[in-house]
């Protein structure tokens, strides 16, 4: 099984990097769809992934459309503090894509009303209290819960 991390408009670089750097060691694939909050040269990115960009597997769109278009047989699923249902109780499928909204605004309104039943959230205490975790912690947690299903598969 294949596990695809999707950030959708990322900002900050170094969660990008620290997300890169999961990506490699775990041989999932990272896409980043644009406008991106910073410069895939950026030295804040590249120091957040240290030297592990050479293992990574890495695509770039220039849109949410364009990403849908390339992956039309990808089955989707979408990290929210919206949510309907916890990470844990999806079975991740073949070819799965796990997407994470932008640090400051999540994903489009539109986007999970259409996915609603593929939404899912990483339980925690009120969430006026504590908006969300940071978004590289929580691409780790989704992550290898998809790869624990898998059985950690070609990982030592």
């Amino acid at each position: 099984m294949t596990v695809n991390i999707v950030l959708y408009q990322p900002e900050i670089p170094q969660n990008t990097g620290n997300i890169a750097r999961s990506c490699a060691a775990t041989g999932a694939s990272l896409h980043l769809i644009k406008p991106l909050g910073f410069s895939i040269d950026d030295k804040h990115l590249k120091r957040a992934g240290l030297d592990y960009w050479s293992l990574l597997d890495l695509h770039v769109y220039e849109n949410i459309d364009e990403f849908f278009e390339k992956n039309s047989s990808g089955s989707f699923y979408f990290s929210t503090t919206k949510g309907v249902k916890n990470y844990s109780d999806f079975a991740f499928e073949e070819n799965s894509f796990i997407i994470f909204g932008k640090e400051t605004a999540g994903l489009p309104k539109e986007i999970l009303e259409k996915y609603r039943e593929k939404t899912m959230r990483i339980p925690m205490v009120n969430v006026e209290k504590a908006r969300s975790l940071n978004l590289s912690n929580s691409v780790a947690i989704v992550l290898y819960e998809a790869l624990r299903q898998q059985g950690f598969l070609n990982l030592i």
